[in-house]
Order: C-alpha cells, then structure tokens, then sequence
C-alpha cells in the first residue's frame, strides 16, 4: 500500500458506509448473495446492491441490520420501456429493496427526447418513493449531455447521480468534479465502475463522491487497515 501513502492529502475518511458493496454478475449465485450480505454487515457497508431476482433474499439476510438492500433498474443498457422499470422498480421495492440505480435512456438523451427522460425518472421516482440514482453512463455522454442529463434527473427527483454501469467504462476523477460542479450539493453522487483500490476510492471521495460502487469492499478496507 505504498501509494497510499505517497498521497498524504487524500481525505480522511470512514470509507466502509460510504461503499454501495455491489454483485451484479449475470453469473451470481445464492451462496455469493449471502456472502455479500454478509460482508455488508461485517463492515458496516451502506448497502448491498444485487441484482432484482436476488432482493428478496438479501432483505431476509440483512433484516434487522444497518445495511440496505439496492438494486439495479433498466440494467445495463436503460434500454427497456418505461412500463417496464417502473414495474422492476415497483416489485423490487415491494421484495426490499430500499435503493433504486436505474439507467437513463442515453438513446432518448442524445435524439433530444428530454422531455420522455425526466417523465421516465420521475415517474419511477414518484410511483415508488425510493431514493433513486441516476445511472448517466458518463463514458458515452459528452460534457454539454452530461450536464443536461445530471439537470434533468435531478429535476425529477433523483436522489443521486451514478457515473456508471461498469459495463462502458467507469468512474473518473474528472467526471465527478464535473458532476459536483453541477450538482452544487443538491444531490448525492455516487462513483461506479472500475474501482479496484483505496486509493482510487478516496480520491474519487475527494473529488466529490458520496458514494462508492464497487465490488471490492472488504478489500478497500483491508487495504485501508494496513496503511
């Protein structure tokens, strides 16, 4: 953990309730659910993000602990109708899920429907009454889509922007000062995608993060540990 140390400005902060411990493999098991709550609990994550068909079993794992269930919505490409997340989104709050990441429709961003993007997201956001974040998907947006989909998800009523799915790249430094310069603490922002290490994970809290996705969180704080 020797580059650990060679950032002595690095934030310092208690990183495990911040971290979003995330399990979304098309190859996940039961048996890895039930670790990852476990590990939730153990470290005191903010929550365990699995995929919809495994809420209801983390919710039983995690009933009557600190850690909360999330889970993905439209994922990964928000490619689905608008009839169809909001009924993901709903079964999954009725199974636990107490978070909603859901991914916006880039396609609907880039063509100029922004008016059938904030209906969308607000639609989920008022049929549910979960905290949602807004998966933007920041590797395939440019600046100027960047800000006019953090604006309109935010007018909708996101209660945070996510960088991304991890399935197009992932979280930068750059995009979430970006995203926290026009965010104007408003609302959350949450890193995703790619963060692999401590390090990278505070300098991500640095930048802006206030929440980290990452599949990696007993090793983030392993690695915090023995620095």
């Amino acid at each position: 953990m020797d580059s650990l140390q060679l950032h002595q400005d690095l934030p310092q902060v208690d990183l495990a309730p911040l971290i979003d411990h995330s399990l979304l493999t098309s190859t996940a098991t039961p048996e890895q659910v039930m670790q990852w709550c476990s590990d939730c609990d153990r470290y005191r994550f903010a929550t365990v993000c699995v995929s919809p068909v495994y809420v209801a079993l983390a919710r039983e794992q995690l009933q009557g602990k600190s850690a909360k269930v999330c889970t993905v919505i439209g994922f990964p490409t928000g490619a689905t109708t608008t009839a169809c997340k909001l009924y993901e989104a709903q079964e999954a709050v009725e199974n636990g899920a107490t978070e909603l990441d859901v991914v916006i429709n880039q396609g609907w961003l880039k063509s100029g429907q922004h008016d059938r993007l904030h209906r969308e997201v607000a639609e989920i956001c008022e049929a549910t009454g979960t905290p949602v974040k807004a998966i933007l998907e920041t590797s395939v947006l440019s600046p100027a889509e960047l800000k006019t989909a953090a604006d309109i998800c935010m007018d909708a009523g996101a209660a945070f922007l996510k960088t991304s799915t991890g399935w197009q790249g992932g979280a930068t430094v750059d995009v979430i000062r970006q995203l926290r310069e026009i965010a104007k603490g408003r609302v959350g922002i949450k890193a995703s995608g790619g963060i692999r290490t401590a390090e990278q994970a505070l300098l991500l809290i640095q930048a802006g993060a206030t929440r980290i996705g990452t599949s990696r969180g007993p090793e983030l704080v392993k690695q915090l540990e023995e620095v």
